[in-house]
């Protein structure tokens, strides 16, 4: 199958450097999430990638090509940029007969894809009607239009209500099954935890991780354990003469750092030690990605004290 690899790839706009010197590669068989705070050049990217932007330097190419060069490109690539590209006065049903017999694609195609993204029973509406929503399933329909071996999606779950998040995770879990090659950016943490495989995370314009998505939490962020007792004088002085890492938290509770459940369960037993709360709380990647991006946010607002 075909992926897509980025070399030293650069791009400036104007004295500023958008994207600086990139290199990654997403692989088929796998959903790749690729993450970054405003700014950090994930869109700049993806349009190098689809030939819609030329770069100041390196390469951006699928399957070992430039998009410019592929054969019926639709065939080969699918995807999402803009939900608002289908014109309004178009049904979305026209707008994807359009795509297929413009890209030689069988025009059945149309009525799968509207099948899939639930678009079937307002099909024929006029595109101007639809729900940011519905315009995001249109655009998704579209990309897939093609049955490409190649899928990038810019915020796919944006403005899709909780069905319509459940059902952007499977697909691309299904696309990925499928040996497809499949890059998604996200703002969504818990979303992209969801359904990502692999990630390949942008800090203004230069690539902070490339790396699978369990080992980049469990690299930034170690899980902890919760401990609320009716003794928590007792409990401290028990922690810390068996040299737990330890902290008191405003509620009365202690939190143990690197710490499991059953260790200190059968400690706390042994010590005769009431037990209220007794809670793992595993990392997060959104606990990565903040400890990671926190220097590289190009935009960030004020804390609020209360």
């Amino acid at each position: 199958m075909t992926s897509i690899d980025v070399r030293d790839l650069s791009k400036e706009y104007g004295g500023r450097r958008a994207v600086d010197r990139l290199t990654f590669s997403v692989r088929p068989g796998r959903v790749t999430g690729f993450l970054g705070p405003n700014g950090a050049g994930k869109s700049t990217t993806m349009r190098l990638v689809l030939g819609l932007d030329r770069p100041t330097s390196g390469t951006a190419l699928i399957g070992g090509r430039a998009y410019a060069e592929l054969r019926e490109p639709l065939r080969r690539v699918g995807a999402l940029l803009d939900a608002g590209a289908a014109h309004g006065s178009r049904s979305a049903q026209d707008h994807l007969r359009a795509l297929a017999v413009s890209n030689r694609i069988p025009v059945g195609r149309v009525d799968t894809v509207l099948e899939e993204t639930g678009l079937a029973p307002v099909a024929r509406r006029r595109v101007k009607t639809y729900s940011l929503g519905m315009r995001q399933r249109l655009g998704i329909a579209a990309a897939l239009l093609g049955e490409p071996e190649v899928v990038l999606l810019d915020e796919p779950a944006n403005g899709l209500d909780p069905e319509g998040i459940v059902w952007i995770r499977t697909l691309l879990r299904r696309l990925a099954a499928q040996g497809r090659t499949v890059l998604v950016s996200s703002h969504l943490m818990n979303e992209t935890a969801a359904f990502a495989d692999h990630l390949v995370i942008l800090g203004r314009g230069r690539l902070l991780a490339d790396t699978p998505v369990q080992d980049f939490i469990h690299a930034r962020v170690r899980p902890h354990v919760r401990i609320r007792t009716t003794e928590p004088g007792a409990l401290g002085d028990l922690l810390a003469r068996h040299g737990h890492d330890a902290s008191r938290e405003e509620d009365g509770a202690w939190t143990v750092r690197h710490g499991r459940v059953e260790d200190l369960g059968r400690l706390m037993a042994e010590a005769g030690v009431a037990v209220l709360e007794l809670a793992a709380r595993e990392a997060t990647l959104e606990e990565a990605y903040l400890d990671l991006t926190a220097a590289e946010a190009e935009f960030t607002a004020q804390s609020q004290e209360v």
